[in-house]
């Protein structure tokens, strides 16, 4: 399985991937020791950002030109730790989903980066940061249609998405996940995407979450990263 950022390269020649490959996972629900981690993360983020617009904080600004740069001008798609950062200065907690969801997202907002997770059971092929294609297929995670199925929504022109050899992953580039390769208590293997557009550490970001997910999931993890030098990556720890 590669990992591949070449559509991207030119347009954002910044943006550089790691993509963490986790295998052995244990998930439940949140432990009494993530929870306060968490907590404890929570409260170090207000302390350097609470005061602080999100347009002006680095993690966020890079995203925000990112999609502008792609044609999104709408408030409402707003990247992924864009969403925690906003939650976290209003002293509103990360969601609890599970242990290895929950400790990405702490992860996320840590780091102000952009992470996502994807089920490997339920990828197929190899994995791609790209435009939009006219056949492309998404599931809103968030949206059910009048059947109560995920609701069909499929990507704009032009616009940027994270997708496996038959569906897009993740629309907008980080905005919202396909429901159909989502982490729960049966994933066993995962693949993490640290997204790194320019600002922030993405090794430090990396480190901590193997770091996490090892402790709390009891998982082994590989990485790979792929960057504007070397956009096609084969991933390793499959």
């Amino acid at each position: 399985m590669n990992l591949d950022i070449s559509d991207l390269s030119q347009t954002f020649p910044d943006f550089r991937v790691a993509a963490l490959v986790v295998t052995g996972a244990s998930i439940g629900p949140r432990s009494p020791a993530l929870s306060q981690e968490i907590a404890a993360r929570e409260a170090a983020f207000r302390d350097r950002w609470g005061g602080v617009a999100l347009a002006d904080i680095p993690g966020i600004a890079v995203w925000r030109a990112a999609y502008r740069a792609f044609g999104i001008k709408k408030t409402s798609y707003r990247c992924s730790v864009e969403r925690l950062a906003k939650n976290a200065q209003a002293e509103r907690p990360l969601p609890q989903i599970n242990s290895f969801v929950d400790g990405y997202n702490a992860v996320s907002l840590t780091h102000v980066m952009p992470l996502g997770a994807d089920d490997l059971d339920h990828v197929v092929g190899d994995i791609a940061f790209r435009f939009s294609r006219p056949d492309d297929d998404f599931r809103d995670m968030g949206v059910l249609d009048a059947a109560g199925a995920p609701a069909f929504d499929p990507p704009k022109a032009g616009e940027v998405v994270y997708a496996d050899s038959e569906k897009v992953l993740c629309r907008r580039w980080n905005w919202r996940q396909d429901a159909r390769s989502l982490v729960t208590p049966d994933t066993s293997r995962a693949v993490i995407t640290v997204q790194y557009n320019g600002a922030g550490d993405l090794d430090a970001a990396v480190e901590d979450l193997a770091g996490l997910i090892e402790t709390h999931c009891r998982a082994q993890c590989a990485v790979t990263i792929a960057d504007a030098q070397s956009p096609v990556m084969a991933l390793v720890g499959l």
